[in-house]
């Protein structure tokens, strides 16, 4: 049965409404980095001025996006590597201690990182990992393990059995059966692993504050130490600008992958 125009448009306006309700913060951060506010670079008139003050602020934006970018790529890198090859011998694999060694790694979840960094931030000091990009992006990769191994686990247990049976008898041994055979399938879910990694390593302001020097800052710290000026007035137009660098990446990268997220999600979820 057909449904009624007068019904679909009243669908339209809601979800047109509903859309402009979670898009108006992303328009106002972004008319407010251009438009004039009282202590800020851009204090007379409409321009770039708060995008200047954040470009050469200490180390310079260069600088702190080359930061993001690095601890970015070393938490997707390992994040999509590690949790592919955990979710499939854990799908695939029947040995003594699999369940519990799930387990264990869902267990990370109820874990508040924030109570970790401390020791972590020892430890970093006895293997040389303190202050480093690597050792930031490492430990958000651990935490974002729990998660990520189980959409894993749950698109592999969605693919037959009899997929990488064919590929064995045709001469694939195990790592060649995942690469050539599974992987593709799995592609969507390795996507939403890698997109939600980004997200977070992106974002990621509390280990960067611990574990990371002004110099080896990222981006979102950065702008947290630049918001105070002289006598403590906050510079919002240059918060704001750096807000809305820190979100273009994000967003584009979302909709480029929205498609493969939601598939990725659904394949996670329907099997759990």
């Amino acid at each position: 049965m057909t449904t009624p125009l007068w019904k679909r448009v009243i669908v339209y306006i809601l979800e047109g409404l509903l859309a402009l309700v979670f898009i108006s913060p992303l328009i106002w951060v972004v008319i407010c980095s251009f438009s004039p506010q009282p202590g800020s670079a851009q204090s007379k008139g409409w321009g770039v001025n708060n995008y200047l003050t954040l470009f050469g602020y200490q180390e310079g934006l260069p600088k702190y996006l080359f930061n993001s970018v690095v601890v970015t790529l070393v938490a997707v890198v390992f994040s999509v590597v590690v949790c592919t090859l955990a979710g499939y011998s854990f799908s695939r694999f029947d040995y003594p201690g699999r369940n519990l060694g799930f387990m264990v790694t869902l267990s990370i979840l109820m874990v508040p990182y924030a109570s970790l960094l401390i020791p972590l931030m020892v430890w970093y000091k006895d293997i040389g990992l303190n202050d480093s990009l690597l050792g930031v992006g490492l430990v958000i990769t651990l935490f974002q393990l729990p998660m990520s191994t189980f959409i894993m686990r749950n698109a592999f247990d969605a693919i037959p059995k009899d997929m990488e049976e064919a590929a064995m008898v045709d001469g694939c041994n195990s790592l060649q059966s995942l690469i050539k055979i599974l992987v593709p399938v799995v592609k969507p879910s390795m996507v939403t692993v890698g997109l939600l990694a980004f997200l977070e390593a992106w974002n990621n302001f509390m280990i960067p504050l611990y574990l990371s020097s002004s110099s080896n800052a990222t981006l979102p710290l950065a702008l947290v130490n630049m918001r105070q000026q002289t006598m403590g007035v906050i510079d919002y137009g240059a918060t704001e600008a750096g807000v809305v660098i820190l979100m273009i990446p994000a967003a584009i990268l979302f909709l480029a992958l929205q498609k493969y997220y939601v598939k990725g999600f659904m394949a996670g979820a329907v099997k759990g």
